[in-house]
């Protein structure tokens, strides 16, 4: 088992490359595992590809397309539109997601002697989404570590940030401008800055504009 080796479940949106970023900072050794679920857009998964190769992180690509066929939802099918929902997760909620995405990742981890699995999941701005909570994390932790006898620990850097925080970690990192101009946040499948009107969008937005307005006067966003 090596202490100093982790691996980010990496999907090449905002919040993933932002960890992992942060995971390059602490460990020594650094995987990526991006999931092929059938997303409508394939460009997520060759976004992934692209950042990894050019950050030089060993990356794999899982198939899961089967989780697209169980669970029908707006980022797996074009018949269904992306729709907030009063009461009731989004229609991009895809169920069991991070179960799977996490389980799959340790098992990859155990395998290859990594302790830390760093994921981007955020409760502060979790869009109802019951698999981006903490106490879920937490629990699922506990689950691994017991069915496969070993000590994994499941690392949330994002978890009580808002996208304001998490633009401003990315700047620490001194990754503002890649990630403004790298990663694939948009649920229409645009790089960057993407549609500006999806609700994936409208949140990577708010929040830059928060932090660029608060932390960085006079400096327009996107530039370092």
């Amino acid at each position: 088992m090596n202490d100093s080796k982790a691996v980010v479940v990496f999907s090449g949106g905002q919040d993933s490359t932002t960890c992992l970023f942060w995971a390059m900072e602490r460990y020594a050794e650094v995987e990526a595992v991006t999931f092929d679920y059938g997303q409508r857009h394939r460009r997520e998964v060759e976004c992934a590809s692209s950042i990894a190769r050019d950050l030089k992180v060993p990356h794999r690509i899982m198939d899961l397309s089967l989780l697209g066929q169980l669970a029908p939802n707006a980022l797996t099918r074009s018949d269904v539109a992306i729709e907030e929902r009063e009461g009731a997760p989004p229609t991009t909620f895809v169920d069991g997601r991070n179960l799977l995405f996490l389980s799959f990742a340790a098992i990859m981890a155990k395998q290859a002697g990594a302790r830390h699995i760093v994921t981007g999941v955020c409760e502060t701005d979790f869009s109802g989404y019951p698999d981006c909570r903490d106490v879920f994390v937490k629990s699922l932790n506990v689950t691994l570590n017991l069915a496969m006898d070993y000590p994994f620990v499941i690392e949330t850097p994002l978890m009580w940030l808002n996208k304001a925080q998490t633009w401003e970690l990315a700047d620490r990192l001194g990754a503002f401008a890649f990630v403004r101009e790298r990663t694939l946040t948009c649920y229409n499948g645009i790089v960057a800055d993407g549609c500006g009107q999806c609700p994936a969008c409208k949140l990577r937005r708010k929040g830059l504009d928060e932090y660029v307005a608060a932390a960085l006067p006079g400096r327009e966003a996107g530039l370092p």
